[in-house]
């Protein structure tokens, strides 16, 4: 494993722009610094650019001598990046460069995420729009932000503005695919103050860790079946709590409601003659799920150690109930497949963050579904869920899915290019993740829209990776399809 060197890469034209954006911080709701740099960047070039009221930053490409007339092109991609870190790796996203390695082809970040979803995206269309041999139609390239974070980006895109037919989005990640549909999703942010009470006397405090999940992506890799820490943590504090009468103090897990949490960590406090018997009960626990997720998440750990700050309060009994029984019960993962679509999945949900501590409690948890009223339904029955244990939720409005065309023009092209390039058919597919073409359909209804990608694997978890021979046969695709268009 090396570090590697990005010149050494092909293409360059792409690879040198991605160096680029490992070196400027984009985690959600703060791309302002990447924006103004490709915002300068462009006007060095004579493009046009464009930033709009939420943040979005358009760059206009004129068409090719003998190219005005054709179909124009949106290239689009999202500027920010999920941030997770492994645990004990130090590394401040916003000032600290991501520091990918080379190994057997792929390009890897071994301890923090890479950001090649959806920085490949974005190299890509950088590379077209300072490229001086490709022939092609009108370009625009639309780097939407807070995609990961709540698709504020595409939400409030401004209606209007673009003026190309087609869009590509640039987004996905498995190689070889084209995508034409995607899941809509709803967000539940579940919350309420929590109560504290003077602990009882003669309590030992202890801090129980789940460790060693795989992770991923909360909607493309949900079907897997991977351990979430967070349900992991719920079921053991749920179960042994009411047993040995123990007392719940905080318990903190994932890091994003599109993430599937990878660790958690609660502090606890029982008797001091019940050490022993809590050995007993994580070890059997630990075992338990060990066999659920064999040959799934292999490398689950649950540890435990005694905490020697000073504790004087512990969460109020019913709170400790109610929040452990709702958390412990709640529905998660896959809820039904797609009748429709073999071997897709239609409905699903993440319980991506919990957090009850004494500053704040909440849930954060991700809905999806390729059928938007599902995906409206199965919230409101979480929602419910939750109120049958006295605890409040809010939902975020539906992030709408996005309807296959498989008729459509853009399409065609880009099939007939693959075809083109590289001697075989494409797959065609529906993704159960949030791509923003559904949004930005809303906003934009007559858009023909394809979306294709290289290689990634272990997005939205450190040791994210993209497959680098990958990128140059997206770069290829672009590029054939670009010229193609007539």
């Amino acid at each position: 494993m090396i570090q590697v060197d990005f010149s050494k890469l092909s293409p360059q034209a792409v690879w040198q722009h991605f160096e680029t954006l490992c070196t400027i911080p984009r985690p959600s709701k703060h791309e302002q610094q990447l924006r103004q740099h490709l915002k300068d960047w462009a006007e060095q070039r004579n493009l046009e650019t464009y930033v709009d009221d939420i943040g979005n930053l358009i760059i206009r490409k004129a068409a090719t001598a003998g190219k005005e007339q054709v179909a124009g092109v949106i290239l689009q991609g999202h500027l920010d990046m999920v941030t997770q870190a492994n645990r004990g790796t130090q590394h401040d996203f916003f000032k600290d460069p991501i520091q990918p390695v080379l190994k057997d082809g792929w390009l890897i970040a071994e301890n923090t995420t890479l950001g090649a979803d959806n920085g490949i995206g974005v190299a890509l269309a950088l590379a077209v729009l300072e490229s001086n041999d490709i022939a092609h139609g009108p370009i625009e390239v639309l780097l939407t932000i807070d995609e990961e974070a709540g698709m504020s980006g595409a939400r409030l895109l401004e209606s209007g503005v673009l003026t190309g037919q087609w869009l590509f989005n640039i987004d996905t990640e498995e190689w070889g695919e084209l995508y034409l549909g995607c899941a809509g999703s709803i967000d539940l942010e579940v919350g309420q103050p929590l109560g504290y009470e003077t602990a009882p006397a003669n309590l030992i405090y202890v801090d129980l860790l789940v460790s060693g999940l795989k992770g991923g992506h909360s909607g493309v890799d949900i079907h897997l079946g991977r351990g979430n820490a967070n349900v992991i943590l719920a079921h053991f504090l749920n179960d042994y709590l009411a047993q040995s009468n123990g007392r719940l103090v905080e318990f903190v897990g994932g890091s994003a409601r599109n993430a599937i949490p990878r660790e958690a960590v609660a502090t606890i406090a029982i008797k001091i003659d019940q050490w022993a018997d809590l050995e007993k009960a994580v070890a059997a626990t630990q075992v338990e799920w060990q066999q659920k997720l064999k040959g799934i998440d292999d490398q689950l750990h649950i540890t435990i150690q005694k905490n020697a700050n000073q504790i004087n309060e512990v969460i109020t009994m019913q709170q400790q109930q109610a929040w452990l029984q709702a958390l412990a019960t709640c529905p998660y993962g896959v809820a039904q497949w797609s009748a429709a679509l073999p071997d897709v999945v239609e409905t699903s949900n993440n319980i991506g963050v919990v957090k009850l501590t004494k500053d704040e409690a909440k849930t954060l948890i991700m809905v999806r579904s390729m059928v938007n009223q599902e995906a409206v339904t199965f919230a409101h029955n979480i929602q419910q869920h939750f109120a049958n244990f006295q605890i409040q939720s809010e939902l975020t409005p539906l992030v709408s899915g996005w309807t296959p065309n498989p008729d459509s023009a853009a399409l065609k092209c880009l099939q007939q290019a693959y075809q083109s390039a590289f001697k075989i058919e494409p797959n065609l597919k529906v993704i159960h993740a949030g791509l923003e073409c559904g949004i930005i359909a809303e906003h934009y209804p007559d858009l023909q829209m394809v979306s294709f990608g290289p290689d990634i694997q272990g997005a939205h978890a450190p040791g994210e990776r993209v497959k680098v021979d990958t990128v140059e046969k997206c770069w290829k695709l672009l590029v054939t399809a670009l010229e193609s268009i007539k």
